[in-house]
């Protein structure tokens, strides 16, 4: 679809917003029976993990500041730099939701690249965008560690999270690529 080669819906909270242990559940590294290592719980229809009160406690006791909750101005920010950083990559950037705890950014990207990398970029050139205009916020991040990296498949499986982000509740910023309305 449109010359892209992978499509990503990538996901991160801001700061402090949902922690491991958290008592909605998280999505966190789980141990595999048989396996030495842990596998991250970031495949579309993976449960979250379970509360974990103990776990909970100890990642708010060592927050640096509150909790950030983005502002409509911020988010209106971010989706421009979002624009940009797609255009100068070469990405597709399909659509985004930002809501004040959370951001989705659906994109297509050419060749294969880590999605580490893509989830990387998009948060550190929001970052700075909202640093140059609003300062860096006493945590010193705007956001928390990694976050989700979904590879979708095929087309029903980019259909099925644009609309996601449609249905997204309490959004700040919804925006769809009008270029998704010419796709077969």
């Amino acid at each position: 679809m449109n010359g892209m080669d992978r499509y990503w819906l990538l996901t991160w909270t801001t700061y402090g917003q949902w922690l491991p242990g958290d008592p909605r559940g998280s999505v966190t590294r789980i141990e595999m029976p048989g396996q030495s290592h842990r596998k991250e719980q970031d495949e579309f229809g993976t449960p979250r993990s379970e509360s974990m009160p103990e776990l909970y406690e100890s990642a708010r006791s060592q927050l640096k500041s509150s909790p950030i909750c983005l502002t409509q101005p911020q988010a209106d920010l971010l989706l421009s730099q979002f624009q940009e950083t797609c255009e100068i990559r070469n990405w597709l950037l399909v659509g985004v939701a930002i809501m004040a705890n959370h951001v989705h950014v659906l994109l297509g990207v050419p060749g294969d690249p880590d999605p580490d990398v893509l989830l990387r970029d998009v948060k550190a050139y929001g970052s700075r965008k909202l640093n140059r205009a609003f300062g860096k916020p006493e945590s010193e991040t705007w956001w928390t560690q990694s976050g989700s990296k979904r590879k979708l498949p095929d087309k029903i499986a980019i259909r099925n999270a644009i609309q996601y982000l449609r249905d997204q509740e309490y959004p700040l910023v919804i925006w769809i690529n009008p270029i998704v309305e010419t796709w077969e």
